[in-house]
């Protein structure tokens, strides 16, 4: 078991690319972190890590060995898993990550429904709109928009046609009425998201074949996709947000889709695994069911 913890930690550190970080995430110290690699390379006979003053890379060596130890801890873990399956065969836990507003507005009771159907399956969710390459946070599957998945990782396309919308309130159409061409947009307030250091204010439409860019701004700026999608429905300003998230707020007319022959930036969803041995029948099953409720 000394030996699974040290690959644990040498997993967590190569995702994660910093020896720190693995030791905030597993409450251990940095010092307990380099013992343990540095356990495996002397058991190995070469180095996985390449390491400098402020970086930490694999070694092609390293490489190699991560993805053997990644299939093999979860080879072990499933045949230590006591066995306590459903009538599907289905058992364990999805560690599944899935963005802010899509999770909240359209597919908690998606997910609910799964489990109910599946009651030997557990689920730690993460509703957040973070994720790094090589799954900075503890979870197996995640949904994201994007046209590349994250590197390493493997994309099993769910709604590969999604693209971004521009919406507004009724109220704030109202008192300030609606852009003629998406250059207008500078004279209005816009709902930025922000994530991590980059502000997402460079805004993007096709009109008649030619692209046009606008730098926007506004107000308020937020971190979470949920949070500036009721700053929408409030009428704090205009939203350029994935048509997913936004579809129940235009079926009950909360929010209205302006400029519809300005297409918009593609926002394809996917949903992203670490590995193959992570596809296992349960992924596979919850896969299915998300992509008919999205469809």
């Amino acid at each position: 078991m000394k030996s699974l913890q040290d690959l644990h930690l040498f997993i967590h550190t190569a995702r994660l690319g910093s020896l720190s970080a693995c030791a905030r995430q597993m409450d251990l110290t940095p010092a307990a972190v380099s013992a343990a690699i540095k356990r495996l390379e002397a058991e190995l006979g070469y180095r996985l890590f390449i390491r400098s003053t402020r970086s930490i890379r694999l070694t092609p060596e390293g490489e190699r060995f991560l993805e053997g130890a990644s299939e093999g801890i979860n080879l072990i873990e499933q045949a230590a898993r006591p066995k306590a399956e459903d009538d599907s065969g289905y058992s364990g836990t999805l560690q599944l990550s899935v963005p802010s507003a899509l999770g909240r507005e359209r597919l908690l009771a998606v997910i609910d429904r799964f489990l109910e159907t599946h009651p030997g399956l557990e689920l730690n969710l993460s509703l957040t709109d973070r994720l790094s390459d090589g799954f900075s946070q503890p979870v197996d599957l995640a949904l994201r928009y994007g046209a590349s998945a994250a590197s390493g990782l493997i994309a099993l396309p769910l709604v590969p046609d999604n693209r971004r919308i521009l919406v507004a309130s009724p109220e704030y159409l109202e008192q300030f009425g609606s852009p003629d061409t998406p250059e207008a947009l500078v004279e209005h307030q816009c709902l930025c998201f922000v994530l991590g250091e980059r502000q997402y204010d460079l805004w993007r439409f096709w009109v008649e074949g030619r692209l046009h860019q606008v730098r926007v701004s506004g107000r308020r700026r937020g971190d979470d996709g949920a949070l500036v999608q009721q700053w929408a429905r409030e009428g704090r300003g205009i939203a350029y947000k994935s048509r997913l998230d936004l579809e129940p707020d235009l079926a009950s007319g909360a929010l209205v889709q302006l400029a519809p022959c300005w297409l918009g930036e593609p926002a394809p969803l996917n949903l992203l695994v670490t590995d193959r041995q992570s596809l296992n029948p349960a992924v596979r099953a919850l896969y299915q069911q998300l992509k008919e409720a999205l469809s």
